[in-house]
């Protein structure tokens, strides 16, 4: 049982800094792009997601 909870302690300092720096930059661009392009198709980023209606959509444009 030591075993296992040293292992999840070790697995966890090692995968903090690989989510550091260029990594987390890469991360928050992928979720941006992903969310600029779910607009352009007339989904809202609400809660829930749905998509707008298209009379909606043409003022916007």
């Amino acid at each position: 049982m030591k075993v296992r909870r040293l292992f999840y302690l070790v697995t966890l300092f090692l995968t903090v800094p690989m989510l550091s720096g260029c990594w987390l930059l890469a991360a928050a661009g992928v979720g941006a792009y992903g969310g600029y392009k779910a607009n352009e198709e007339g989904y809202t980023l609400q809660n829930p997601i749905k998509k707008e209606k298209t009379e909606n959509r043409e003022g916007k444009d």
